[in-house]
């Protein structure tokens, strides 16, 4: 059935009316406040409707219901006693005792009036809220209660079929899920044995647009089904701009969509889409990007050369954990333009940019063909080394140039009487000699070569190309600005370098949005999709709000930027990411601190047991922005289907 149809058959429930089935009563409560109600169930009733696992949705009707039909929705959190549970269970065990000493099996030996009275159990439930009729014959619902009479005047229900998709895909002020952007993400499922499965499958379908600018949780242990979900969603913000969706009354423009693939699975075949990979289903509208050079890629590396200050940020961002003193001094060097008419200020910005180009020529970044460099020497040194920088040097005389210089800073009678004559201004300033001591890695002038200097930087060669004329990070941004999915593959990176390209991408894609919000200028959404976040984003004591990942976390929504994210460990995530996740899908974890860590969050607590016992694969219990509660879902499996 297609979703359309669905809509339709949905619109036509009456669920104050179709509710009330005596094949689906399953008892009466006993005790009601505003959290929670327990219920007295027999086996008989319990059978009857398929059985209650903990999670199930029940409803509460009240049977004076007259002209303000109000239904109360609840959750099965597990049994409750009866008041007469002491006495049942004595008589119980004085009945085993009876049968203990024959071989006679004890079952069927009792009389009707005892077996009648063993079969009742209590159940106790969490209060979801209630549905209810407003002033415009609307129906709505409630997160809570706002009034409850006495327990006796209500009968307990178990939904089936279309009343329980009813209730499942209800969205605030509407009477059905809206047709447009929306996704059959799955079915409803309880528990993992399907032995008291109802009959009948019941979709539930979530609204792509519930993506969009907000966070996105995937939690749950190795093979229990994130990514599969996750393309899922990828599949579904794809579909949104062609469906012609509107969300605060504009058309949603084409959205952009970055994968960050830890793991490769997105950008390249594999058998869990049964050949069809996101980048197949898309291929007109996928661009893939790798550190490595491979067919069908472009290669993300930067020409340190020719973006300075973008390389120099890599670099700051791979080495920021290096605590010694001159590797700091360093990463601190202010590369600001300085102002044309300030002549002394760009002779010595000129010298910086030429010595950084020395460390890395001498840390082995290949630089591009006929690659010169030039900048403002003195006489002195000029005439010392047979050559002047104006006239173009090549690095390796670059590198010569400023060793020399380094060697001879104290002692040479040029820099010595130097400050005399500028009013005290030495030839270097402190940029300067932190770039000379990096170079030749001795850490005064004229002295042994002690420090790693520039071989701190070998092992970033592999972000460098001595090719590209346009930054990788430019041409992505242009990309996602027209809704194309970029798929980044990481796969084939240490974790240091999965997160230096992390952060650069995530960087540079906030400052542009945030460029554009100061501008005031539109902005299209952009959806960005972390796997193995644990290993990207801030820990979870990390509240600096500087890093990126809290930024877009605090800040994203404003800016038109969506988090995704997968991880096993919720623990390890930042709390600033976290507490501004509005949609959460969890599968299975079998870690108590993890559990206890998801259980702070809306009503997760419900199902910490079942989400320990449970490890069917893409059973999902999930929260979504435009639902008020947790739906128990088994997600459907991606597949490669024509747009």
């Amino acid at each position: 059935m297609s979703i359309n149809a669905e809509l339709r058959k949905m619109a036509t429930v009456d669920l104050f009316r179709e509710i009330v089935d005596s094949l689906t009563f399953v008892g009466r409560p006993f005790y009601f406040d505003f959290s929670r109600m327990k219920i007295l169930s027999n086996d008989h009733w319990k059978e009857r409707v398929g059985g209650i696992a903990a999670g199930t949705f029940l409803v509460a009707v009240y049977d004076n219901v007259g002209d303000r039909p109000e239904v109360v929705l609840l959750r099965v959190l597990g049994p409750t006693a009866l008041p007469s549970d002491p006495d049942v269970v004595a008589a119980m065990v004085e009945h085993y005792k009876e049968y203990a000493a024959t071989d006679t099996p004890a079952v069927g030996k009792l009389d009707s009036y005892t077996r009648y009275e063993f079969q009742f159990s209590g159940l106790e439930c969490r209060v979801l809220g209630s549905f209810y009729v407003d002033q415009n014959a609307r129906t709505r619902f409630g997160a809570d209660v706002d009034n409850f009479y006495g327990p006796n005047n209500y009968s307990v229900y178990k939904p089936f079929n279309r009343v329980l998709e009813y209730i499942v895909n209800f969205r605030d002020g509407e009477l059905i899920p809206g047709s447009l952007g929306d996704q059959p993400i799955g079915e409803v499922r309880y528990a993992s044995s399907h032995r008291h499965m109802p009959t009948g499958s019941v979709p539930v379908y979530v609204s792509a647009l519930d993506y969009l600018g907000k966070r996105t949780a995937l939690f749950g242990m190795t093979r229990t089904g994130k990514s599969n979900t996750v393309k899922m969603i990828i599949k579904a913000t794809a579909g949104l701009s062609l469906s012609g969706a509107q969300l605060g009354g504009q058309k949603v423009e084409p959205i952009g969509q970055i994968i960050f693939d830890v793991n490769g699975e997105y950008a390249n075949d594999n058998q869990q889409d049964e050949g069809t990979a996101i980048y197949q289903l898309y291929a007109a509208d996928v661009t893939r990007y790798s550190i490595l050079q491979k067919s069908g890629f472009k290669v993300m590396k930067l020409n340190f050369y020719r973006e300075l200050v973008e390389g120099f940020d890599m670099i700051r961002s791979s080495l920021q954990d290096d605590r010694a003193i001159y590797t700091q001094a360093f990463l601190n060097i202010n590369w600001e333009e300085p102002d044309e008419q300030d002549y002394s200020a760009t002779i010595r910005h000129g010298r910086l940019r030429a010595c950084y180009q020395a460390i890395l020529y001498e840390a082995g970044f290949t630089p591009p063909r006929n690659h010169r460099v030039s900048f403002t020497g003195a006489q002195p040194i000029n005439a010392a080394l047979g050559f002047d920088p104006k006239h173009g040097l090549s690095l390796e005389q670059v590198s010569r140039f400023f060793a020399w210089v380094w060697d001879n800073y104290t002692s040479h009678p040029f820099f010595v009487g130097y400050p005399a004559q500028n009013n005290g201004k030495e030839w270097a300033d402190d940029d300067l000699k932190s770039l000379m001591r990096f170079l030749t890695r001795k850490p005064s002038p004229g002295s042994q070569a002690s420090e790693a200097g520039f071989r701190k930087l070998v092992r970033l060669r592999d972000l460098h190309t001595s090719t590209l004329q346009k930054s990788y990070e430019a041409e992505i941004i242009d990309l996602l600005r027209t809704g194309k999915i970029v798929i980044i593959d990481l796969s084939q990176g240490n974790p240091e370098i999965q997160r230096i390209y992390s952060d650069r991408l995530c960087a540079s894609i906030f400052r542009e949005a945030m460029d554009r919000f100061v501008k005031n200028e539109s902005s299209n959404f952009i959806q960005m999709y972390f796997e193995e976040a644990h290993n990207l984003f801030p820990k979870k004591n990390e509240a600096d709000l500087t890093l990126i990942y809290n930024r877009i976390a605090k800040e994203g929504a404003k800016l038109n930027l969506g988090l995704i994210y997968l991880t096993q460990e919720v623990s390890s995530i930042s709390t600033n990411v976290l507490k501004n996740t509005q949609n959460w899908f969890v599968s299975h974890l079998n870690n108590s601190e993890e559990l206890r860590e998801v259980a702070k969050y809306y009503d997760f607590e419900d199902f910490v047991e079942s989400l320990r016992r449970t490890t069917d694969k893409g059973f999902i219990r999930m929260k979504t922005y435009s639902n008020a509660f947790i739906v128990p879902v088994q997600i459907n499996r991606f597949r490669a289907v024509e747009r």
